[in-house]
This record gives C-alpha cells, sequence and structure tokens, in this order.
C-alpha cells in the first residue's frame, strides 16, 4: 500500500506536527476545546515545512485543500454538527493531506473515531477517571471531544505515509 505523499515529507511534517496532534487530543479532554494556538501552529508547520518538502505545485495546490474544509466546516458548524474547534483543525489538517489519499485518510479516521470514542467511554466509566478529574470530557454528557480522534488520525496517517509514501 503506498501513499501519495512522499515519505521524506511525511517523516517531516510528522516530526513537527505529532506534538501537535497530542496537544489536540489532550487540550480536548481536559476542556473539550481545541485551542486556536493549536490550529494556527498546525498550518504554520504546513506553510514553513511543506514548502521545503514538496514541490511547489504541490505545496501550493496542497493549500486550497485549507480553504475548501474551512468553509465546509464552517457550514458543518453552523448545522450544529462539529464544532468550530473540530472544524477549524480538520481546515488545519486538509494540506497535510494529498487528494490522492482522501479516500484511505478517511477510512483510517473512522478506524481511530470507533476506538477512540470506545476508550473514552468506557475510561470514562472506569477507575482510570480518577486520574484527571476535572476533564471536561468526562461530564459532557453525549458530546465527544473529537480532537481525540483528528489528532491521532493525522498523526497515524502522516506515520504511515513516512513508511509507505510514493
Amino acid at each position: 500500500m503506498g501513499f501519495d505523499t512522499p515519505a521524506t515529507a511525511a517523516l517531516w511534517f510528522l516530526i513537527f506536527a505529532a506534538p501537535i496532534c497530542l496537544w489536540v487530543a489532550w487540550s480536548d479532554l481536559r476542556s473539550m476545546k481545541i485551542p486556536n494556538k493549536a490550529v494556527i501552529a498546525l498550518v504554520c508547520v504546513y506553510l514553513a515545512v511543506g514548502i521545503a518538502v514538496l514541490p511547489l505545485p504541490d505545496y501550493l495546490w496542497r493549500l486550497s485543500h485549507l480553504a475548501a474544509l474551512l468553509l465546509v466546516g464552517i457550514g458543518a458548524n453552523a448545522a450544529g454538527l462539529m464544532g468550530a474547534g473540530d472544524a477549524k483543525f480538520i481546515a488545519a489538517a486538509g494540506p497535510f493531506v494529498a487528494l490522492g489519499d482522501a479516500s484511505a485518510v478517511m477510512l483510517l479516521l473512522a478506524g481511530v473515531l470507533l476506538a477512540a470514542f470506545a476508550t473514552h467511554r468506557l475510561a470514562r466509566m472506569s477507575p482510570l477517571r480518577r486520574l484527571a478529574p476535572d476533564w471536561a470530557s468526562w461530564h459532557s454528557g453525549r458530546r465527544f471531544p473529537m480532537g481525540l480522534a483528528l489528532g491521532p488520525a493525522l498523526a497515524l496517517y502522516l506515520a504511515l505515509a513516512a513508511l509507505h509514501g510514493a
């Protein structure tokens, strides 16, 4: 299985994006919010690293992913389908994903989302909850911290692309 994102580019992206992905997951668990600083940091990683590791036409084309996903995310947020932070993170993550990899990333996200949801719900009902009793996600009712799935899904995609990229 190969990915359209070059392995070297994916590795460089992963090095800088993975800490942000972990920050997003942790922050959403803790406060049910994805900080704008994390979203901006992710965009800055793409802008700084992408120009060095991708051909210029690819780099510019992938920037259009950000704009398109932001418009879709704004609509989904307005319709109450997702939080604003989730929409902004998805838009910021868009340029990291080659268009040819989009369907693989959607399948990957589906799997990570199922695992994250099950893990969160089980942890919420277990003694593990006592390790961080003030986390908002434990008390959020039916709401789920999507950053717990979105951040790891991007990091996992980049890791897989680094191992099996074009």
